[in-house]
């Protein structure tokens, strides 16, 4: 079982380049079995006011996930995802699964803020001295610092099940008692009108939209398995059919600003695509 949770750890990832896929497979084999210490006083509220009582003993399995205080708060933190995969793991299993949200917070306030804003109300640690990964000393990459652990606080498995499809298959996978690696669909080729979006300057109270296309060139389907934005502004609508070889499928980059600012988001899409996944890069300056 080990091994089947190793190597399909580094299927996830297979398009990445071999000195990354050497680095994934350094990461996993190091973190495999490994057990996560949590602070002996970790206090959990409700979005940063009410304390609750909370505790990751009874459960079989408990996903944990440790947010850091670099980069884009929201981006990383993907409050409205996680709260889907919660859902569908609640609906999936006939066991408790807990989950640990540890954020390591360079604003408080900007946290309180966003937590409100996604209307999560699952207990959360708000770790100001970052005990958690002291204790621990988390990879830097945020998508090593989501773990699926056992009982005994053993990682079975890493990644963030809501930043990448294929970990939530995994994660899915161990939970449900699967061992049979799901049979992957055939990949085929795709190319990408633009790799980047630039909305220019606009009021910061109109919604903008841009389209862009991918076309199929191969010899499969192309199916698009997810599509994640770096941050809750920014929305993707697309067809969840199937394109057939040459034809293409039109995507709409949505962005609505939540302030004025310069910004640089990214969407990634996931698709059985050789060069899968894809990225936009979109830009703009909401005034």
């Amino acid at each position: 079982m080990r091994y089947l949770y190793l190597l399909a750890a580094l299927a996830l990832f297979s398009s990445c380049k071999e000195s990354e896929k050497e680095k994934i497979a350094r990461l996993v084999e190091e973190w495999e079995g490994k057990e996560i210490f949590f602070p002996s006083r970790s206090v959990f509220t409700i979005q940063g006011k009410d304390t609750v009582s909370f505790s990751l003993s009874d459960a079989d399995y408990k996903v944990v996930t440790y947010i850091d205080s670099m980069g884009c708060t929201s981006c990383k933190l993907q409050l409205p995802r996680w709260k889907q995969f919660m859902q569908e793991v609640d609906s999936t299993l006939n066991r408790p699964v807990s989950f640990a949200f540890y954020f390591h917070p360079k604003d408080m306030k900007e946290l309180r803020y966003i937590t409100r804003r996604d209307a999560f109300t699952y207990p959360v640690c708000f770790d100001e001295k970052d005990d958690f990964n002291r204790l621990n000393h988390f990879p830097d990459e945020m998508t090593f610092q989501t773990f699926l652990l056992d009982k005994d606080n053993r990682v079975v498995a890493i990644g963030n099940p809501v930043h990448n499809p294929k970990v939530k298959e995994l994660y899915l996978n161990v939970l449900t008692g699967s061992e049979a690696v799901k049979a992957e669909t055939p990949m085929t080729k795709v190319i990408q009108d633009v790799e980047s979006v630039d909305f220019g300057s606009f009021p910061q109270s109109e919604k903008q939209e841009r389209k862009f296309t991918l076309t199929n060139t191969g010899q499969r389907m192309l199916v698009i398995y997810d599509v994640i934005t770096s941050c809750g502004c920014t929305k993707v609508n697309y067809s969840k059919e199937g394109i057939r070889p040459g034809e293409k499928a039109e995507l709409t980059v949505i962005y609505e600003a939540e302030k004025a600012e310069h910004f640089s988001k990214t969407v990634t899409i996931y698709c059985n695509a050789d060069n899968s996944p894809l990225r936009l890069k979109v830009t703009g300056n909401a005034e």
